[in-house]
């Protein structure tokens, strides 16, 4: 596999969605962060789902900024976030599904892909109507990850110009 772009990371203090059926979603925010915290087994320190289950298949969720972009383009979105589909990394040059059922490595952390990270309908309230059905097939990855380490967002929040790190990193099949 070829080289990724880890753009933003978020973590969120809580669930705005899950658990929420037939009622209002909470409003915990998604917070961007230049680095986060892999703990093996347990998620990601400071996110919602830390410890949330034990062995869950989604301790850490990717989301493709490609796909974002598509979808900004087809709904004709302007000034919207990539935290709006709710997951811990965005990134670049890599194609997620390609990664369910299969054990991978970002900037020395080691995850295995479980699932796609499936859209329900709540993606039409939080982006806007049609997200659903756009992101049906393409809404992500949830894996588990494998070993503790920390991932830097290689853009430093969106400001190449203040990145330590280096502009690429390698994604491997482990």
């Amino acid at each position: 596999m070829g080289a990724v772009e880890i753009c933003y990371l978020y973590i969120s203090p809580g669930h705005n969605f899950v658990g929420h059926h037939g009622r209002e979603p909470d409003a915990y925010p998604m917070i961007e962060v230049p680095m986060i915290e892999c703990v093996a087994g347990r998620g990601i320190r400071g996110d919602r789902y830390f410890d949330f289950k034990d062995d869950y298949k989604g301790q850490v969720t990717f989301f493709s900024l490609d796909v974002f972009d598509q979808l900004c383009q087809v709904l004709g979105l302007r000034h919207i976030s990539p935290a709006a589909a709710r997951r811990n990394i965005s990134m670049r040059g890599a194609d997620l599904n390609e990664l369910i059922g299969q054990d991978f490595e970002v900037q020395g952390v080691r995850f295995h892909g479980t699932q796609e990270c499936r859209p329900c309908y709540w993606m039409n309230r939080a982006i806007a109507p049609g997200a659903e059905e756009f992101l049906k097939g393409r809404g992500g990855l949830r894996a588990k990850i494998l070993s503790d380490g920390n991932l830097r967002s290689t853009t430093a929040n969106g400001h190449p110009e203040r990145s330590e790190e280096p502009p690429l990193s390698s994604l491997q099949h482990a």
